[in-house]
């Protein structure tokens, strides 16, 4: 496979499903907080768990959660610290017109072993992000892994910010075609 060294930290992998998960329990809270009646959790559920490429913030984007009352100790304020550090550096780091990722939820089970992504109508995955090209890039799962081919599109694919033709996938992992990002799950 060709791609560039250092591409991934290897430290904290975070599982299949796990971004699906993360906002599953976003929309628990907002349950349980009364934020949201019974059918809409349940229709919200279902955009979640439904298609295959969820837009998060179509699904969790107006909702506002009261945050936890806890004693506030020299642990909690060092740890709440560190917390604003490290997602403003995120924020600094991120250019100012990168939209935020969709979710590109995968089967990790082998049910589908092919899938086309692109803007054509054909694809199994159609994005409307005109960098993207009719026929972007394919991916296929191979021995319990997930690989991205590039099919000559115009403006290339990236696997967490370094160009790549062919690579293999995990879950955390952010994909960008063209300029539209895909965080895989």
């Amino acid at each position: 496979m060709d791609i560039a060294g250092n591409v991934r930290e290897t430290g904290r992998m975070p599982g299949a499903g796990s971004a699906r998960e993360r906002l599953a329990s976003t929309l628990k809270a907002a349950f349980a907080e009364g934020l949201l009646s019974e059918q809409t959790l349940s229709h919200r559920l279902g955009l979640l768990f439904g298609p295959r490429l969820i837009e998060p913030h179509g699904v969790v984007g107006d909702l506002t959660l009261r945050a936890q009352r806890r004693p506030v100790g020299f642990a909690s304020l060092r740890s709440a610290l560190q917390t604003a550090g490290r997602e403003l550096a995120r924020i600094l780091s991120r250019r100012r017109s990168e939209p935020a990722p969709l979710v590109l939820a995968l089967d990790w089970s082998g049910a589908q072993e092919e899938l086309l992504i692109g803007r054509g109508t054909a694809c199994d995955i159609a994005l409307s992000n005109l960098t993207v090209s009719r026929r972007h890039a394919r991916l296929i799962f191979r021995d319990g892994t997930w690989t991205v081919t590039d099919l000559s599109s115009k403006n290339g694919i990236a696997l967490n910010g370094a160009q790549v033709g062919r690579c293999q996938l995990r879950p955390g992992d952010r994909l960008a075609l063209g300029l539209q990002l895909l965080e895989i799950d």
